[in-house]
């Protein structure tokens, strides 16, 4: 039998899907993308033949009716989604009905916004005496987060945190980090990074949220937090000379 996969296609540089998420979608007879989030350029080099379907206006239902007609012809089907999958691409409910109907898939990770944000900042998200800890998190919207989950709760930790899906808030984002964090404290907010009209806005919890208005920056965007973004850290242990490991004494 034929086998799904679902394809992470990273932020938006066609470049940055992985090898192994390429050459399936260059093999695949189906293709079933997140048009409204995916670059379409990431699926350019179908096979011309393929059968390609945009899933932002579709239905759990009508997506899961296209994979299960195509598998029993023995069609190979890539469901391509933004970023990685595995973060908010809601992917559990359609591998859950597909193993319900015995239909063989799988995970091929890719590059999440979150990264790409930080790599387009030049910055590294967890620096010694700094932060060890990044949070991956979204402020509740339509979809309810867990109440020990709020942003305000998190946001006592003082940890790196990436947020998702919330840039259309950033009025009440800004109000929860401010219950723990300094006003100081940096942001970045990266809006479709890799892409080519990529937009970065960088400042504080005390201006962020001007600059964010300003800067007409509504959604597909990233916020990142914390003093990884500032000049002051300690050098790594890894390369200190007086540091020593299996590999260097």
């Amino acid at each position: 039998m034929a086998k799904v996969y679902f394809i992470g296609a990273g932020p938006g540089d066609p470049k940055l899907i992985t090898l192994k998420g390429h050459e399936i979608i260059q093999t695949a007879d189906v293709i079933i993308y997140a048009g409204s989030l995916v670059n379409p350029e990431v699926i350019s080099h179908r096979k011309p033949q393929a059968k390609v379907y945009n899933s932002a206006s579709m239905t759990l239902g009508e997506v899961l009716t296209i994979i299960k007609e195509a598998i029993p012809q023995g069609l190979e089907v890539a469901r391509v989604h933004t970023g990685d999958p595995s973060i908010y691409g809601a992917i559990r409910e359609q591998m859950d009905a597909l193993e319900e109907a015995s239909i063989e898939f799988e995970v091929i990770p890719g590059v999440s916004s979150f990264v790409a944000s930080a790599a387009a900042l030049k910055k590294e998200l967890t620096l010694p005496e700094v932060s060890q800890t990044v949070i991956l998190t979204r402020r509740e919207g339509r979809t309810p987060v867990p109440e020990r989950e709020t942003l305000r709760s998190l946001a006592s930790h003082g940890a790196t945190m990436a947020i998702f899906l919330s840039v259309h808030m950033i009025e009440d984002v800004v109000k929860d980090l401010l219950t723990s964090y300094p006003v100081e404290t940096p942001v970045a907010v990266v809006q479709k990074a890799t892409w080519e009209d990529q937009k970065i806005v960088i400042g504080t919890l005390e201006n962020i949220e001007d600059k964010v208005k300003e800067a007409n920056i509504t959604k597909t965007a990233q916020i990142l937090v914390g003093n990884f973004l500032g000049d002051k850290y300690a050098l790594s242990k890894l390369y200190d000379p007086n540091f020593t490991h299996e590999f260097r004494a």
